[in-house]
C-alpha cells in the first residue's frame, strides 16, 4: 500500500503552475462525481471532459449518464463563461470491457476486474490526451471511496510514461471531495447511479440491495 500523499502532489503541482492556465483532459466516469473535480479544477486549468466508459453495459445507462454529463458542464458554464470547460465523448466500446474482464466475471467488486478496466480507461484518456497535446490528464475515479486511488494513480503514471504525456496525481475524495460531490449532486438533481456501470456491479448491487 502506497504512503504517498496523491492529494497533496497535486496541489503541489498546481502550485508551481503560478497561476499558468494548462491544459487536462479529464476522464470523467459519470456526472456525480465529476460535479466537485470540475468545481475545484475549473479556474485553475482549461479543462476537457473525456467521457469514456466501455464498461457501462446497457445502451439506456450510458445515455443517460452521458447526457447528465453534458448537462452538468453546460451548468457550470453558464456559471462562469469566462472557464468554459469542454467536452469529447469518447466511442462507446463495451466489447473492449468484456474483453479485458474475461475469465474475471466472478472476481469480486474492486479486485483485478476493476483494475483492468481502470487501465482500460487510462490507456485511452493518455492516448487522446497526447494526440489532442494536453499539458496533463487525470481521472474523476480517485473521487469514490470504493474506488482504489493507489491503484489508479499507479496505472495513470504508467499510461503517462508511455505516452508521453503527464499524469495529474489526485485523490479528489479527500478534503471532503465526495461530500461535495453529493452536495452537488443534489444541487443540479443528477441522476445518481447506484452501481459503478458494469453488469457484474450492477449484480452485485442487485444481490446486496435484494
Amino acid at each position: 500500500m502506497s504512503n504517498r500523499n496523491y492529494q497533496k502532489e497535486m496541489e503541489k503541482i498546481i502550485e508551481g503552475l503560478q497561476g499558468e492556465k494548462k491544459s487536462l483532459l479529464l476522464h470523467s466516469c459519470c456526472a456525480p462525481c465529476s460535479s466537485a473535480v470540475l468545481e475545484k479544477l475549473q479556474e485553475i486549468f482549461d479543462i476537457t471532459v473525456f467521457y469514456y466508459n466501455p464498461n457501462i453495459s446497457e445502451n439506456g445507462e450510458y445515455g443517460k449518464r452521458v447526457e447528465e454529463q453534458k448537462r452538468l458542464i453546460e451548468a457550470f458554464n453558464q456559471k462562469k463563461p469566462d472557464c468554459p470547460i469542454k467536452i469529447i465523448e469518447g466511442d462507446y466500446e463495451p466489447g473492449e470491457f468484456y474483453s479485458i474482464a474475461k475469465g474475471l466475471e466472478n472476481c469480486p467488486e474492486g479486485g483485478e476486474r476493476c483494475f483492468k478496466c481502470y487501465a482500460l480507461r487510462l490507456e485511452k484518456t493518455a492516448r487522446a490526451a497526447k494526440e489532442g497535446g494536453f499539458d496533463y490528464f487525470t481521472t474523476t475515479l480517485t473521487i469514490s471511496p470504493l474506488k482504489n486511488a493507489t491503484k489508479l494513480n499507479e496505472i495513470g503514471e504508467e499510461m503517462g510514461v508511455k505516452y508521453g504525456t503527464a499524469f495529474l496525481p489526485s485523490d479528489f475524495k479527500k478534503r471532503e471531495g465526495y461530500k461535495r460531490s453529493i452536495e452537488l449532486s443534489k444541487e443540479h438533481d443528477l441522476y445518481r447511479q447506484n452501481f459503478c456501470g458494469c453488469a457484474f456491479s450492477k449484480a452485485e448491487s442487485l444481490k446486496r440491495n435484494g
